[in-house]
């Protein structure tokens, strides 16, 4: 599905496993989040950053469904939604 939203619905998905342990002890959770907590944090502070707003028409500022974002250096378009 990861790979799908990305190439389909300009939507990243990620996986995170705290733990090798698959199943852990409800007694471990405090443990595992004072493991992870600096890093998970981190990672929420940087979601937000990279490119997001609406594509418009210069002249007439009418929104562009389907407009074609290329950034140099990325080899990954994106395209605008409606």
């Amino acid at each position: 599905m990861q790979d799908y939203n990305y190439v389909w619905a300009n939507c990243f998905e990620i996986t995170l496993e705290l733990s090798c342990c698959k199943y852990p002890l409800t007694s471990e959770l405090p443990k595992e989040w004072e493991n992870n907590r600096e890093s998970l944090l981190t990672f929420i502070e940087k979601v937000h950053i990279g490119v997001k707003g609406f594509v418009r028409d210069a002249v007439t500022g009418a929104g562009l469904e389907n407009a074609t974002i290329a950034v140099a250096g990325i080899a990954h378009n994106v395209t605008a939604g409606k």
